[in-house]
């Protein structure tokens, strides 16, 4: 079990990353990676709230959406409500911390600007929750799952802050300027975990 959850967590990180990988989340990773400090910030917002939105999202999707009896046959079926009912979670709890950064955490609050009130609709969140669900995780490899993923979004944000503080120091053709290289570096850094997948499947047997 411990095995498996490790494999789920790095997979996210470093294999299956959201940004990555999946290219969800393309707004928060080109918008607010400009600096560290707004980076970092973002990824540890979003990563609370996609951890506490699949803690809320999974019950909800198993006993009250499409619960099951002792057979595995279906009591009923409300799984299309599945997208209403995720989001409308997810915007609460993005409110929730919107509220407390404007109070406690001000100057991170001011950093981020329109992109908090965003990450209700980042689809990295929608994604996580679904995909958890699609992938028939129970509760426990989809809480690992959710935070291997914001640690991903995380590592992927901060690098990507790196990467794009060497570009804006370097020389670049003047067609290339403003968002063409920065797409060019994201696709350089995306293509730059492709070989970590080879080294999580050795390890773990992913």
């Amino acid at each position: 079990m411990a095995l498996k959850l490790a494999s789920i967590f790095f997979t996210m990180i470093l294999v299956d990353n959201y940004v990555l990988a999946k290219f969800l989340g393309i707004c928060p990773f080109l918008g607010v990676s400009k600096k560290l400090d707004s980076a970092v910030g973002m990824s540890l917002a979003v990563t609370f709230v996609m951890v506490v939105a699949t803690a809320a999202t999974w019950p909800i999707q198993m006993f009250l959406l499409t619960p099951t009896d002792a057979a595995g046959n279906l009591k009923w079926d409300m799984g299309y409500l599945q997208t209403i009912v995720f989001i409308l979670i997810i915007a609460i709890l993005v409110q929730l911390l919107e509220n407390v950064l404007k109070k406690y955490i001000p100057a991170l609050y001011k950093s981020l600007g329109v992109y908090l009130p965003l990450i209700t609709t980042n689809c990295t969140i929608l994604g996580v929750t679904i995909l958890n669900i699609d992938n028939g995780y129970n509760f426990i490899e989809a809480i690992v799952c959710a935070a291997g993923a914001g640690i991903g979004f995380l590592v992927a944000m901060v690098l990507f802050s790196g990467v794009r503080r060497r570009v804006e120091q370097a020389v670049t053709p003047k067609c290339f300027e403003g968002l063409p290289i920065t797409l060019v570096a994201a696709a350089i850094t995306s293509l730059s975990f492709m070989g970590f997948g080879g080294i999580v499947e050795s390890i773990f047997g992913a």
